[in-house]
């Protein structure tokens, strides 16, 4: 899904006139709120959520919260819906055996850090996986009343901040902050931008930025055409330039978004007239045909946060 380009503008006629819709959403998701039965599970369940519909660093912050918990000798295992593959599981990731168009593009790359259960049922997931876990770090679930966490955390990208703030399809959110605040600990404060949405929250404010980590043999001095299929594939790019990459061009996809061969062919094409190497994320790259990714370059990114510390004292660490 592309996200509608008022949603990021000023309130305008389409906003007004979908704001009803945006009120029957809202209810729809209290009345699944009240007749809910959460799930404890038997270790500690962090949740990573967001609420703006689209890329907000949700996944890098999962994966560094993993690499926390490992460093303390922990096991993390992560649950997920397995949004955009067809399994319902629930079922654990096999990233030598399973594709994206199985358990989704972001269970892929979970599972090259730690265990991971895909399932439609989080709460099947969550049976499922407290089996092998010492900590259970629960993927986009900030909307799931089914499950009761034991640390929620709302990440927030600081550049794209809340759009227009009204929730879908009037604007980009899923729920209010207001409504957000009263079940989250932390909010998760990715990249620098408009700050003052956050202001007085009343919940610490975890500061966190992504960073490229280039391995020893790439290209660096390449030219690159970088293309992406995420929720803000700006972001992308921005860490390519600051990495000293250079971008020659740049091509956006919807988020999740499968190639097909034409556009990867119209890649290969642009790219060869640019005098450029492809480049892409490692999100979209484990959803490219396989014998097209020997045609790509992939830059990883991390998240780090500012103040570790206070993470770990978050995670009783």
């Amino acid at each position: 899904m592309k996200a509608p380009a008022f949603w990021y503008r000023p309130v305008g006629i389409a906003a007004r006139c979908l704001a009803p819709l945006s009120c029957l959403y809202r209810a729809g998701g209290a009345v699944r709120r009240a007749v809910a039965k959460p799930y404890q599970a038997a270790v500690p369940v962090i949740c990573v959520g967001n609420i703006v519909a689209g890329g907000s660093g949700k996944t890098p912050t999962a994966l560094a919260l993993a690499s926390l918990l490992e460093q303390r000798a922990k096991k993390p295992v992560f649950v997920t819906r397995g949004y955009g593959g067809r399994e319902r599981g629930p079922l654990r990731v096999d990233p030598l055996r399973h594709t994206a168009a199985e358990v989704g593009d972001e269970a892929l790359l979970l599972a090259r850090s730690a265990p991971v259960w895909i399932g439609r049922d989080r709460v099947a997931a969550l049976r499922e996986a407290e089996k092998e876990a010492t900590h259970i770090i629960l993927d986009d679930g900030l909307q799931n009343p089914n499950v009761l966490p034991d640390l929620a955390l709302l990440v927030v990208d600081a550049g794209a901040g809340f759009g227009n703030g009204h929730v879908i399809p009037a604007g980009p959110l899923r729920e209010t902050l207001g409504e957000a605040l009263r079940r989250i600990d932390a909010i998760v404060l990715v990249g620098e931008g408009r700050q003052d949405a956050i202001e007085g929250v009343g919940v610490p404010v975890l500061r966190a930025s992504l960073e490229a980590v280039i391995p020893p043999d790439f290209p660096r001095d390449e030219k690159f055409l970088a293309f992406a299929g995420i929720g803000r594939p700006e972001k992308f790019y921005q860490a390519c330039l600051n990495a000293g990459l250079t971008l020659v061009r740049t091509r956006d996809f919807p988020d999740h978004h499968v190639f097909s061969e034409r556009e990867l062919d119209d890649l290969v094409v642009k790219a060869t007239h640019s005098r450029a190497r492809l480049l892409t994320t490692e999100k979209d790259f484990v959803r490219l045909p396989l014998a097209f990714r020997m045609k790509v370059e992939t830059l990883p990114v991390r998240l780090v946060f500012e103040d570790v510390g206070a993470v770990e004292r978050m995670l009783g660490l």
